[in-house]
């Protein structure tokens, strides 16, 4: 049997060693690449037409509130423009930005019995996840301005104007509505499976204690 060897020169292994690092060198770039254009993603505002919205009704509430108070006017006229807006948040932040910015949903149903129920859904697809900076400025709007709010309302007690304390008051409820609305999307999935495994375990508990009565 023949074998015949070809010997390559030093100059060409060098030359195929070098072609070979620029190779991986390039697939280095392009996958740090798409793991920035991964974080530039999900820092991304997908919906910036909800995401101003969520803000707006809200902020103009508190900062006409404050103009009123401060500056003075018509109380009338105050007090219908803040209702309006409160109403106008509450519709689009139930409605429309928590299903748009972070995938939540909730409302109220009424069963053929005439009972209420409350339902709670959250969206659990990874392909349609809510970006990083949708969820801070939906959640951020959600706290604190029903924080603000109560702080309106304590100090409306102290100073004794009671003529807009149910202003405030229909503030404090309509945003701490929405605000604890989505707090049991949240959290809902977490609470209905801690208590199905408690369920679980306690009928195991049960029918194992039953068993060994029953056998001794």
């Amino acid at each position: 049997m023949l074998v015949v060897m070809n010997r390559v020169s030093e100059p060409d292994s060098c030359h195929l060693v070098s072609r070979f690092q620029d190779s991986n060198d390039d697939e280095d770039v392009a996958l740090f690449d798409a793991e920035e254009d991964s974080a530039t993603r999900k820092n991304k505002i997908k919906h910036p037409v909800a995401s101003f919205f969520h803000l707006f009704f809200r902020v103009t509430a508190i900062l006409v509130y404050l103009l009123c108070g401060s500056v003075g006017g018509s109380f009338i006229a105050c007090m219908v423009t803040i209702i309006l807006l409160l109403s106008c948040d509450f519709w689009t932040v139930k409605n429309i930005t928590g299903r748009l910015m972070v995938g939540l949903r909730w409302w109220n149903q009424v069963d053929d019995d005439g009972k209420n129920h409350w339902v709670f859904e959250s969206r659990k697809s990874s392909a349609s996840r809510s970006s990083n900076a949708e969820s801070r400025i939906f959640w951020l709007g959600l706290i604190i301005c029903p924080v603000v709010w109560v702080i309106f309302a304590f100090f409306t007690l102290v100073s004794f104007k009671i003529r807009w304390l149910a202003v405030v008051i229909l503030g404090v409820v309509l945003q701490g509505a929405n605000l604890y609305g989505y707090v049991r999307c949240k959290v809902g999935a977490r609470t209905n499976l801690k208590n199905m495994a408690t369920n679980y375990f306690g009928r195991q508990f049960l029918k194992q204690a039953f068993t060994k009565q029953e056998e001794s």
